[in-house]
């Protein structure tokens, strides 16, 4: 597959130049350009990236502001930072930030830089075929794969989720999530949609418990004029209308078990009939179902039928809460932050007091609520302000450090400074190799990079190599 390499860089000229040298060199480059440091942000979030070009100089903000974003949002991406003459201040803070490599600007330096992405490619390619297990590596391009539908986090609850969506993708059965509410079931209903071979067909979506029986049932499964009272036209239902794709249906749970009885029939006989109509009519859908509740205590209370379970349940997926990905929320706040920026605010990272906060929240909403927090927090900020402030978050979130026992607090303080302590420790001893001090630490890299993102370590000079 050819590599895909973002270049952020405002000059026309230098674009041009640029983007030339590495379309045109013998692997071909795809080259994405991006103006601004908040346009190649979003490009990262959209479309996997390789490599990262990025300019010091922006019209937004600096090169080094944005590899900071990088850093947070998007771990390992290689990043090669274009520097003028004598940055060597500005070359010192990028090796701090965690910069890949870097190229200084002159007349050449297109192909200067061609040799250095050609290098750092290769340095990653080995690092994900010879020192990863080939576990860690399909963990890797599950996350790419499923970032581009909006499912961010690298948590362990999180990886297998994925893994069996991805299962579920390949397979023709029908899919049960289970999961509290705000924890994306819809979004993983469209991922498995878009990664099997239905994506080019339709996928439609119908909440359960927004229509009563009959409205519900004509739009499942349409109805002839006449059927009921304000049936004054024949309709077509969404099975219909997704022949060939998949239909999602969202709080399965609270579908009237009337209806559940059509549904079971639809699912074994692959025949619908609109209401009001003796006449079947065959159609392909696949059918995702999610349910916010536990359906086995609602079959023993009557209100799911047995049947339909088992034929819902040929492959169950548990979305975890929030509260058991608490490495992701850095990453999801992040996320929301730059997905909600309000023109001309300058509000672009988090302060380390409110990303603590964050995580200390149990956050019964899930994802939802941590996404309307930082709506909220975007459309209140003062425009001046850069920096997520413990002042900016809800009352029930200032509330955690207001609440908190100084003793538990500065016991996390002690363990937070002793780990940051071992850590650079191990760093130094092996020249910033991150994949041989997570090996020392007996972690993963993963965790190893998202450990140091929270004590605020800095990689050495030094990097990977």
């Amino acid at each position: 597959m050819v590599p895909t390499i973002l270049l952020i860089e405002d000059n026309p000229d230098h674009q041009c130049h640029v983007a030339r040298t590495l379309r045109e060199a013998d692997e071909s480059f795809e080259v994405i350009v991006a103006e601004t440091g908040r346009a190649g942000i979003r490009a990262l979030d959209d479309q996997r990236i390789d490599c990262v070009v990025l300019d010091y100089k922006l019209p937004d903000t600096d090169g080094l502001h944005c590899l900071r974003a990088i850093r947070e949002a998007h771990g390992d991406v290689p990043v090669v930072m274009l520097t003028g003459q004598g940055s060597e201040e500005v070359v010192l803070e990028a090796w701090r930030l965690g910069v890949t490599t870097y190229v200084r600007k002159h007349g050449l330096y297109p192909k200067d830089l061609l040799a250095q992405v050609r290098e750092v490619l290769r340095r990653v390619e080995g690092a994900y075929t010879r020192e990863q297990p080939r576990g860690q590596r399909l963990a890797w391009e599950l996350r790419e794969r499923f970032r581009r539908e909006g499912i961010i986090g690298q948590s362990d609850a999180l990886e297998e989720a994925l893994v069996l969506a991805e299962q579920a993708a390949q397979c023709a059965g029908t899919v049960l999530l289970e999961g509290e509410t705000g924890t994306g079931k819809e979004l993983f209903a469209r991922a498995i949609h878009a990664h099997g071979p239905r994506a080019r067909a339709p996928f439609l979506a119908q909440n359960c418990a927004a229509l009563p029986e009959t409205l519900l049932e004509c739009e499942l499964f349409g109805c002839v004029r006449g059927a009921y009272t304000g049936a004054d036209r024949a309709r077509h239902g969404l099975f219909e209308a997704a022949n060939g794709g998949t239909i999602f249906l969202d709080e399965i749970g609270e579908m009237p078990t009337s209806s559940q009885a059509r549904l079971l029939r639809v699912l074994e006989d692959g025949v619908v009939r609109p209401l009001g109509s003796n006449d079947g009519r065959t159609v392909d859908v696949r059918v995702i179902a999610a349910t916010n509740r536990d359906p086995l205590r609602s079959m023993r209370l009557g209100e799911f039928r047995e049947d339909l379970y088992y034929r819902l349940h040929v492959l169950p997926i548990r979305l975890p809460p929030l509260r058991e990905r608490h490495g992701d929320i850095r990453l999801l706040a992040a996320h929301f932050l730059r997905r909600h920026a309000r023109a001309g605010s300058s509000l672009e990272r988090f302060d380390e007091r409110a990303l603590r906060l964050l995580e200390s929240y149990s956050w019964p909403g899930n994802v939802r609520e941590l996404e309307n927090e930082i709506l909220r927090i975007q459309s209140g900020a003062p425009r001046d302000h850069q920096s997520v402030t413990p002042a900016l978050l809800s009352p029930r979130l200032q509330g955690r450090a207001i609440g908190a026992n100084v003793t538990e607090a500065s016991l996390q303080d002690i363990l937070d400074d002793d780990t940051r302590r071992i850590i650079r420790d191990r760093l130094q001893r092996f020249e910033g190799n991150r994949q041989r001090t997570a090996a020392s630490l007996g972690i993963t890299r993963e965790w190893l990079w998202a450990l140091m993102k929270r004590l605020g370590i800095m990689p050495p000079r030094k990097l990977d190599s």
